[in-house]
């Protein structure tokens, strides 16, 4: 089922990189469960309409950037992790960041995502 898991976590990370709005739509609704909710420090969304509403403001910030998966997906439980980054449309990189996807029980969709941004701070 693993690998399953990781396409899933694949499409829903395309979903971000679609430029066609309706295109990206019909993507996130695949792999998004109904109410599912998207979480990082600057959202904080309820439902596909809000995180495709999200999605779009950073599409518009960040012109042609892409984000691109750094690490393999992680997952036990029903709850998933990975590594992501973002890259401008130049091929700057931006610092990595982490998603935690907690998914339904057929492990078909995301119910919720918890997003961190950066690496974890050493003590």
């Amino acid at each position: 089922m693993s690998s399953d898991v990781t396409s899933l976590i694949d499409r829903y990370c395309a979903v971000w990189n679609e430029p066609d709005e309706g295109h990206r739509r019909a993507l996130l609704h695949a792999v998004w469960a109904e109410n599912a909710t998207y979480t990082d420090p600057r959202a904080d969304t309820v439902g596909a309409d809000a995180l495709l509403a999200h999605i779009a403001s950073i599409r518009a910030s960040r012109p042609g950037a892409a984000i691109k998966r750094t690490t393999a997906v992680d997952h036990h439980h029903g709850i998933a992790r990975f590594g992501w980054r973002v890259v401008e449309a130049d091929g700057t990189p931006l610092p990595e960041g982490i998603d935690i996807a907690f998914l339904a029980p057929d492990e078909t969709r995301i119910e919720r995502i918890v997003g961190f941004f950066g690496p974890m701070a050493a003590i």
